[in-house]
């Protein structure tokens, strides 16, 4: 038995279709931005210029698109009909009657199905471990700019011997599937997700430790939150069962932010050492204000504009690395749906059926855009202010 197929102007209207829940969040979320622009501070000033309104819409709609993944796909991601297998794009579903959009693969997964469920995958790894990047080198990079001697010396070099390993030698020995036996993962990620408890400790500390009706809500909330995290994420002991994440996962979350800490922690650096000859700094220092206050009240805001691009850049290139390393089978599973693991599966039949390798090709290229769209207005904003 033989699948039938639906014409190319059906496949458009069919798949436009299906998206249907994005365009609606993005015209009501773009449709405010637009109204309330001038309200909404540094995200408000993106839509003054094309190349803002198209990373913030491209960046929207792979981020729409993970969040309604389960609406949007007419099938499970590792689902097999065994009739579908290397079927071309329009084929249908004989049992159900509906339609692989972008054909199928060597194991019969639809592929349009794996291409939006591959989005969830990119857009939980790539910004939260990030964030955490972030969260490391801005904790670390603040006091090593602001004091200089002994602790930028200690804190550069260990920054400086990251750095000078290969990155994909780092990567290849941080996301093998035998070092989830150790406990290195477990560890690294015990120091890590530490940093971001510290780092909220001692902002509300420092900001209102003369506000007892404020700084005990605040601190205990940071404890409170981040503990539970710290269990769900470290130890997989999370009481509510909510905050969870796969071991592989976890393997390539904790080489992310090894690797991309070092590198946020000299731009901070950089930047703390320049603003501190400020005259406001200087001003903060004569009034009295603790060192760590001046770091984080004074000084780390006025370096959020290149700290905001480079985070943008940042995602981008931790979405090439997850393509990279699903290409090569390393860290998530095997079947996963991401987008470098379609991509290598995709890559072996090439010379007989490219339409597999096409949309996770593009779903990666257009998203890796966007985010680089976005940080180049971000830039330009932070260069006029």
């Amino acid at each position: 038995m033989q699948a039938q197929y639906i014409g190319a102007s059906t496949i458009i209207l069919e798949v436009f279709w299906r998206f249907w829940p994005v365009w609606v969040a993005l015209f009501i979320v773009m449709g405010a931005s637009f109204l309330y622009k001038k309200k909404l501070a540094l995200y408000g000033q993106l839509f003054d210029s094309g190349v803002g309104i198209a990373g913030v819409f491209i960046c929207l709609f792979w981020l729409f698109t993970a969040i309604f993944a389960s609406t949007i796909s007419p099938f499970d991601p590792l689902g097999q009909v065994p009739i579908m297998k290397d079927t071309l794009p329009g084929a249908i579903e004989p049992q159900s009657g509906l339609v692989y959009l972008f054909g199928g693969d060597k194991l019969a997964r639809d592929v349009f199905s794996r291409m939006v469920y591959g989005s969830q995958i990119v857009l939980i790894i790539a910004p939260a471990a990030t964030g955490f990047a972030l969260m490391v080198g801005i904790t670390l990079g603040l006091p090593a700019g602001y004091y200089g001697g002994k602790i930028d010396s200690i804190l550069s070099f260990l920054a400086n011997l990251v750095l000078a390993f290969p990155v994909i030698l780092l990567f290849y020995l941080l996301v093998t599937p035998g070092i989830m036996d150790t406990p290195i993962p477990y560890a690294l990620a015990g120091v890590f997700f530490l940093f971001p408890i510290i780092f909220f400790s001692v902002l509300f500390w420092t900001r209102y430790k003369n506000r007892p009706d404020r700084i005990y809500i605040l601190l205990g909330l940071t404890l409170i939150i981040g503990g539970w995290v710290y269990l769900g994420l470290v130890f997989d002991r999370d009481p509510l069962h909510i905050v969870h994440i796969d071991p592989n996962q976890l393997n390539i979350f904790v080489a992310v932010v090894f690797a991309s800490s070092p590198g946020v922690f000299r731009i901070v650096r950089g930047l703390v050492m320049d603003i501190k000859t400020r005259d406001y700094v200087a001003a903060a220092q004569t009034r009295g204000e603790s060192p760590w206050y001046i770091m984080l009240w004074e000084i780390l805001p006025n370096a959020r504009g290149p700290l905001i691009v480079d985070a943008c850049l940042r995602i981008g290139y931790t979405t090439i690395l997850l393509g990279t390393l699903g290409y090569f089978g390393l860290g998530l599973a095997p079947e996963s749906p991401d987008w470098g693991t379609a991509i290598k599966d995709a890559s072996r039949l090439l010379r007989s059926f490219i339409h597999p390798a096409l949309p996770p090709t593009i779903a990666l290229m257009s998203f890796v855009l966007g985010l680089n769209l976005l940080a180049d207005s971000l830039r330009e904003q932070s260069m006029k202010d």
